[in-house]
């Protein structure tokens, strides 16, 4: 418990200390974001043109010093395998996003990367990890909920199946990055449903089969992206003083999706992370329905800027969502006990 209060505490003080510094420096540098016009109408982008972006530096790198922090304490708390594959996961979907963020800035329009760039640097990043939890952290190919189910993937089918969760993920938390502390709100508490699992698998080893240093270390880093989320908020809340850019969303995503992967809680992640999966899906069904049959289900798609034009204030849209993604994590979270209480021996 000591380490994870380390981790969340260190990262959240670099992140609510390093933003500001992070925002001074990408101001002296006109590295500002380039906003669409094609958003809603009333809601105030246009005000937000030039407002720094690539914030998620700061949270990528707030959350590797909470982590590195937290194991000062060598002799109850070591590096495991688990970690450090997470890790490499964070900052290599980080630096996809920088890598866009960057191009679009100096391109001075909101494009970065081309579509294939940015889908092929996700790939490889996903497969580049699927490879690694498989041969150095050897995570059950089973396909899971709240723990192992009886159907195996298989070496290639699991590899395949993560590749899918992380490049999902990322892209659906990229999606939902529309609106100030939307993401960085919402992930705070996603982070907060994933260090309860992973220390509810650390304490009972001998239930979920897993190697207690392995799950401690998930749970870690749980706490530091949960502090680096919520420094950064500090900051990114409306009206923000910077954008986290692809660079946090794609790390963010990316996180989400690790630890879903490696806590084996991945047929559990849609609900956790629910307020992203109908971000995504609204996106879906305004593109099937408008190209199939001429017309749009919402008034703009992500969802949240169909409330924006049905009339709701950006902060009313934000705190609502909060909380729906709130009583996401609440319900799933409360099925992972649920079903722990179910197994035998649990309770005498």
């Amino acid at each position: 418990m000591i380490a994870m209060l380390m981790a969340a505490g260190a990262s959240f003080v670099i992140a609510i200390g390093g933003t500001p510094l992070l925002i001074r420096w990408l101001r002296a540098r006109g590295i500002g974001a380039h906003i669409r016009d094609d958003g809603p109408v009333e809601h105030p982008h246009v005000s937000k043109a030039g407002t720094p972006t690539m914030g998620g530096v700061a949270i990528v790198a707030a959350t590797v010093v909470g982590y590195l922090f937290a194991h000062l304490r060598r002799e109850s708390v070591k590096f495991a395998s688990s970690g450090w594959t997470l890790l490499v996961l964070i900052i290599g979907l980080g630096l996809v996003g920088f890598i866009d963020d960057y191009l679009g800035v100096r391109k001075h329009r909101n494009l970065g990367l081309r579509k294939r760039g940015k889908t092929g640097g996700i790939l490889i990043v996903a497969g580049g990890f699927g490879a690694l939890a498989l041969e150095w952290v050897q995570v059950s190919t089973r396909l899971s909920f709240t723990r192992p189910m009886a159907l195996d993937l298989g070496t290639i089918g699991w590899l395949i199946w993560a590749v899918i969760v992380v490049y999902a993920t990322s892209n659906a938390v990229n999606i939902t990055d529309g609106l100030d502390g939307l993401v960085s709100g919402s992930a705070a508490l996603v982070f907060v449903a994933f260090l309860i699992v992973a220390f509810t698998e650390f304490r009972h080893p001998e239930i979920y089969h897993v190697i207690p240093a392995q799950a401690l270390d998930l749970a870690i880093i749980a706490a530091a992206m949960l502090g680096a989320c919520t420094g950064f908020l500090w900051w990114n809340a409306a009206p923000a003083s910077i954008f986290m850019g692809d660079t946090g969303a794609l790390a963010i995503g990316g996180a989400i999706a690790g630890l879903a992967l490696l806590t084996r809680t991945n047929l559990l992640l849609p609900l956790l992370g629910g307020l992203y999966a109908v971000e995504t899906l609204s996106v879906v069904a305004q593109i099937v329905s408008y190209r199939g049959f001429g017309r749009r289900v919402l008034r703009m798609a992500p969802i949240h800027h169909h409330f924006e034009l049905g009339g709701w204030s950006e902060f009313t849209v934000i705190v609502r969502f909060w909380l729906f993604a709130g009583a996401c994590v609440a319900f799933g979270v409360g099925l992972f006990y649920a079903d722990f209480l179910r197994i035998p021996g649990v309770i005498e």
